[in-house]
């Protein structure tokens, strides 16, 4: 009680983990840039908008359910290696108070994605409708059962199939939809690459979390395998990301090469990771390092690989 009394109460943006939209965002928009390519520069503005209300109101549910259930089932409760690039936000534990709020902020959050959904379906084409109420349902789903009983897909191996899936090529689809495209050979080409960026934080974070995860169950891949095994996935997935990237140019007409300048941060950062991952592995305080700048590359990344797509629209 002592601990809570000294720290100042969340505000919305601490519960909501707003930092972590990231993951979302830039699915959102590079997919809606790509769409816009296939439709040689046609742009929906409120389509775009619509998908953004959705998209971030279903990322905000899944942060706070995930704090919510990982709070009842014991893991943040055990977490002492709980920081700013993994683990949960912890608001639960020191604010036990807060739960009721906490319930109603994802229960809103689901609505106000649920309006974003709704606003689409009068922007877009009727034969979008159907992947349109798909992908939101399947997003509500993962938001809620990613932690929460009876599905609980963090807990029982799944948890990183539903981030890659959610974070890539949902959100890819769903931001193509919104300007009334669906399986084009770019969007099919960009559908792995965010869940991947997403999914090499997911999988950094469950290293350094590794003791309070298994402790209370939460036996996803990396708890399965052990830190030492978990190694060797860290660096494919990031070397499947730029894999993917790099092939885009050559496989898409009209791409240029000049996409390939989104990769400029896992030049930069990512052989810096790789012997901490090595050496650390088991070492939760040593890995933060590695964990900070996964999310660097994850930033960067992001942000370059926008701008390197909106070259491509104005045919720079």
């Amino acid at each position: 009680m002592e601990n809570t009394q000294q720290k100042p109460m969340p505000n919305l943006i601490q519960m909501l983990r707003a930092p972590f939209f990231s993951s979302i965002i830039a699915p959102l928009v590079s997919g809606t840039i790509a769409a816009v390519i296939v439709n040689n520069g046609d742009f929906s503005i409120p389509g775009f908008i619509f998908v953004m209300i959705m998209g971030l109101g279903l990322h905000a549910a899944t942060n706070v359910y995930n704090d919510i259930y990982d709070t009842i089932q014991g893991t943040d409760k055990i977490n002492v290696h709980r920081n700013e690039f993994s683990g949960g936000s912890g608001i639960l534990v020191d604010f036990p108070e807060l739960m009721p709020k906490m319930f109603i902020i994802a229960r809103v959050s689901l609505i106000i994605a649920l309006a974003g959904a709704i606003g689409l379906f009068f922007t877009v084409d009727q034969k979008m409708y159907p992947w349109l109420a798909g992908l939101y349902l399947l997003s509500a789903f993962f938001a809620k059962y990613y932690t929460a009983a009876p599905f609980k897909l963090a807990y029982r191996g799944m948890g990183e199939v539903s981030v890659w899936f959610a974070f890539g090529p949902m959100a890819i689809l769903v931001a193509a939809v919104s300007q009334n495209v669906l399986f084009e050979p770019l969007i099919l080409m960009m559908m792995p690459i965010s869940g991947l960026s997403t999914l090499s934080i997911l999988w950094m974070g469950q290293m350094i979390d590794l003791d309070a995860d298994k402790s209370t169950g939460k036996l996803g891949m990396v708890s399965r395998i052990g830190t030492k095994a978990a190694r060797f996935p860290y660096i494919l997935i990031q070397l499947a990301l730029v894999a993917n990237v790099a092939a885009i140019p050559f496989v898409i007409p009209g791409i240029k090469l000049f996409l390939l300048a989104a990769l400029i941060p896992y030049l930069t950062l990512f052989p810096r990771i790789i012997p901490v991952i090595m050496k650390e592995h088991a070492n939760a305080n040593g890995l933060k390092p590695a964990a900070k700048l996964t999310v660097m590359i994850h930033m960067g990344f992001s942000l370059f690989f926008i701008i390197t797509l909106i070259l491509q629209v104005i045919n720079f």
